[in-house]
């Protein structure tokens, strides 16, 4: 039986300038992303090498890369490109799951934020 376990970065913090409106793109907003990767760990490492995983200092590094250097309209692009990007780059991953809260959304209300959630994986043809 082929077991599963989970590589978590929580609340990545980025400065972007994505969004409909002319001041969302002019003044700019806070990201905070969650990147969940399923990853065969309990099976693929044995030896405390790097090398039998996945670096989540690279994962980091591929989203920063991304969101700073694509500029969208809507999260919900920004969130479905990046996860087609991380598949890409990281074939050995099963899985997934991408989590982009917006703080400084305009919404004429009192909220804490806007979240968007992805996921695919090898098994879904998201790949």
């Amino acid at each position: 039986m082929n077991k599963l376990g989970k590589i978590n970065i929580n609340n990545i913090n980025l400065y972007t300038f994505n969004g409909v409106h002319p001041e969302e793109k002019r003044l700019g907003q806070r990201l905070e992303i969650d990147v969940e990767m399923t990853y065969p760990i309990e099976n693929n490492v044995r030896n405390d090498d790097l090398k039998e995983t996945v670096s989540y200092s690279d994962v980091f590094k591929t989203v920063e890369k991304f969101v700073n250097s694509h500029s969208y309209n809507l999260i919900e692009s920004v969130a479905n490109h990046l996860l087609s990007e991380l598949l890409q780059n990281y074939p050995t991953l099963e899985h997934i799951k991408l989590r982009i809260r917006k703080y400084s959304a305009p919404i004429a209300g009192i909220f804490d934020n806007v979240e968007i959630e992805v996921e695919g994986g090898r098994d879904n043809g998201r790949s």
